[in-house]
């Protein structure tokens, strides 16, 4: 996640959508263990904190499509990689495609992304200078990940699947302003983006399992909600104070697509401490929980697959 604006504690928390009785049974068993060992490789030492144009952030890419290649996620353009510029910096983002069964419906794109980048060297701290970012953003990543192992082993989505993990993202956007530009360019018939940062530590005292922002300008959560049955996602009051709408990388597609594109989150400031920080390790992460929440999205993004008609609508 990009740095906000200004640090805000936890404010007033909300929550609007009515629950659904007959929300479709697509639950899941989702590993922690394997969420786990994907994010100790992600946010190893090795990687260097994963900083666009770096060697670190290439094992990543190629930890990514390799995951991709082996549950059968095919590349959307020729490779997984889509390059672009920032600068004088060479960049990529991965790009793994899933087409939809729908003679129809496939023509119709939800877009699931985060950013694997993080910002390299930080400063140091008890001689340790590597900002691993593991909860910013490879457990958002690893999340992406598993969600493509999902839905690639079952493969009945009725709309067509794009997985963009974004580069640059701690660059100002580039990423997916980049991927955003060019696939509206292209004539991409975007129903939603969901993207996914910084889920890897519970929230405290809520009744909800994470926050989505621009909670306000669609009826995501209501609609997300009713279609797991759960109060999976709530509403922080804090993310409109911060702007968190604008910070991460949903933006750009709803500025290019005026669509529904926003961030599933559950950090609040108050329950992390090291927000680009040299000690946002793994040993800080909670694998159980990260595994919860795939668990509990994966039937709401089931039903924005798969409804004959686009039901999440910009308010």
């Amino acid at each position: 996640m990009r740095k906000p604006l200004k640090n805000l504690g936890v404010l007033a928390i909300g929550l609007a959508g009515m629950l659904s009785c007959n929300a479709q049974d697509t639950t899941v068993d989702v590993s922690a263990e394997e969420m786990k060992t994907n994010l100790e490789y992600l946010a190893s030492d090795e990687l260097m904190g994963r900083k666009t144009g770096t060697e670190g952030i290439e094992k990543a890419a190629s930890f990514i499509t390799n995951i991709f290649e082996e549950n059968g996620v095919k590349p959307y353009y020729d490779t997984y990689r889509d390059h672009f510029k920032i600068g004088g910096v060479e960049a990529f983002n991965i790009v793994g495609y899933l087409e939809g069964n729908d003679a129809e419906l496939k023509n119709e794109f939800v877009i699931i992304g985060a950013h694997y980048d993080h910002i390299g060297i930080g400063k140091e701290v008890d001689g340790d200078t590597i900002a691993n970012g593991a909860n910013d953003n490879a457990a958002g990543t690893t999340a992406v990940v598993e969600l493509a192992k999902h839905f690639a082993s079952i493969d009945d989505n009725k709309r067509s699947i794009l997985f963009i993990l974004f580069s640059g993202e701690e660059m100002g956007l580039k990423g997916s302003s980049h991927s955003a530009k060019k696939l509206k360019e292209d004539g991409l018939d975007l129903y939603t983006m969901i993207n996914l940062e910084m889920i890897g530590v519970p929230m405290e005292g809520k009744d909800y399992l994470a926050y989505v922002t621009g909670f306000e300008e669609t009826n995501l959560a209501e609609k997300f909600n009713q279609y797991t049955g759960e109060k999976t996602i709530g509403f922080f009051a804090g993310a409109k104070q911060m702007n968190l709408f604008k910070r991460s990388d949903n933006y750009p597609f709803y500025a290019e697509f005026n669509v529904p594109s926003q961030t599933i989150c559950t950090f609040d400031f108050t329950n992390y401490s090291y927000y680009h920080h040299v000690k946002d390790e793994v040993s800080e992460m909670n694998p159980e929980h990260m595994a919860k929440v795939v668990e509990a999205i994966i039937p709401g993004i089931h039903q924005i697959l798969n409804t004959p008609e686009k039901e999440i609508k910009m308010n």
